[in-house]
């Protein structure tokens, strides 16, 4: 053999080899491309949260909980696992009404909260709207869901099997699908 057809060979040998290697290490383990492409969703979590809403230099809000939960996913949300308070106010800063729940969870992309289990709303007269599952459109300042309600007055009693829309001083209330009693004065106009 001569020098020149030594070096061809040993020359593509090294190739070949060069060549098997590279592909070899270009095989990814399954479980290393999951870890590197996974989704990853970002959460934050307070205690004992108090919270001020306010729009303008105005008061709107003021929300007490337990737990808050903060997480940025594709939407970004924050929850409310362990029961939250809400005292709403007025142009003037005085309190016009309030609520509870055992649930609620913020969507912040839509500025509204979806509030669940053993919701409660209350004014100051007294008036009282319960339902288990409630919406709550922070910049219409509406209160609204298509599951049963009861709403409370000192005049009225009515509930509405197929939901309502209130507004968040419980002044003006329209049920879908209602029953109950209201009292009729001798007019025969409701009071």
């Amino acid at each position: 053999m001569n020098k020149g057809s030594l070096e061809s060979n040993f020359f593509k040998t090294a190739c070949l080899l060069l060549v098997c290697a590279f592909l070899a290490s270009c095989e990814n383990d399954d479980a290393a491309i999951e870890e590197w492409t996974k989704k990853v969703v970002l959460r934050e979590e307070a205690t004992n949260v108090e919270t001020y809403f306010s729009q303008n230099g105005t008061l709107k809000a003021l929300l007490r909980a337990p737990v808050m939960l903060r997480a940025q996913e594709d939407t970004v949300y924050t929850e409310f696992p362990k029961t939250l308070h809400v005292d709403f106010y007025d142009s003037l800063a005085k309190r016009e009404s309030w609520l509870d729940a055992r649930y609620g969870n913020y969507y912040e992309n839509l500025n509204k909260v979806l509030l669940r289990d053993s919701v409660i709303v209350i004014n100051t007269k007294g008036d009282t709207l319960t339902t288990n599952e409630l919406w709550w459109d922070q910049n219409r300042k509406l209160f609204y869901t298509d599951k049963p309600v009861a709403y409370m007055s000192k005049t009225r009693s009515v509930k509405g099997s197929e939901g309502m829309e209130a507004s968040q001083d419980l002044t003006d209330v329209t049920f879908r699908q209602s029953t109950g009693r209201v009292l009729v004065s001798d007019n025969l106009s409701p009071q």
